[in-house]
């Protein structure tokens, strides 16, 4: 039986000067269809998938419609598969959780609490990963440390106790100005939100632009402490 936390130990080690690319080819190789790709369509999923996409080899890439997706997000879809002739899989909640969030909590029960959000992202995405989560060995996300309080003690690799498989993260150490950079100097396709103060975009009445000294996650559920602003998808 391998013991997944020492092989984690040391593929850390193996991997610590490694390229966000070098790593996707090993894990790509290593598991084939049982390590996929997660993008929620921002800046950073947008350079895994460019990354992802040189490999020239075979992967799985999915993300999560939660039902309420700027119409941008859509056609950022459309256009990412276009470029790198890929087939992004779509996932979508179970409609009778979202059904019954509504019935207890409203359409827009959210705003009320930060229970009532947290039950909103169960029934529309955190449900649904798990589902998809299901069918994988290696989860592979676009987390960087710097986004939030949140994921500064996230690592480049870690076994993910939750889903029960290895949990990638090849832009964990990049900067904001890091992936800007590698978008613009790789002509990769990007949410035109982004040229709109949109720093990062989740559902469309869970985000907003942000103002001049704000951090790039307050506008995701702006009306909740820091220390919340966490979907379920990577913490509880």
């Amino acid at each position: 039986m391998i013991d997944n936390k020492k092989q984690i130990k040391d593929w850390i080690k193996e991997f610590e000067d490694k390229t966000p690319g070098e790593i996707l080819s090993f894990f790509f190789s290593e598991f084939g269809e049982e390590a996929i790709l997660a993008t929620g369509l921002g800046a950073e999923g947008q350079v895994l998938t460019d990354l992802a996409a040189k490999t020239n080899q075979p992967f799985r890439i999915f993300t999560i419609d939660p039902g309420r997706l700027f119409p941008e997000s859509y056609k950022l879809i459309e256009r990412t598969n276009q470029r790198y002739n890929i087939s992004i899989t779509v996932y979508f909640p179970e409609t009778e959780a979202v059904e019954h969030y509504i019935q207890h909590h409203g359409v827009n029960g959210f705003y009320n609490s930060v229970e009532s959000r947290k039950a909103c992202c169960r029934a529309r995405k955190v449900n649904t990963l798990m589902r998809v989560l299901s069918t994988a060995k290696v989860w592979i996300c676009g987390l960087r440390s710097d986004q939030s309080v949140t994921r500064t003690n996230m690592q480049l690799i870690e076994w993910d106790e939750r889903h029960n498989l290895i949990k990638v993260n090849p832009l964990i150490y990049w900067s904001e100005k890091d992936v800007w950079d590698y978008i613009h100097q790789n002509n990769v396709p990007y949410n035109p939100l982004h040229d709109k103060g949109y720093p990062t975009i989740g559902c469309q009445p869970c985000t907003r632009p942000i103002r001049d000294g704000e951090s790039i996650r307050s506008g995701r559920w702006w009306w909740e402490s820091p220390n919340h602003k966490e979907c379920g998808l990577h913490r509880d």
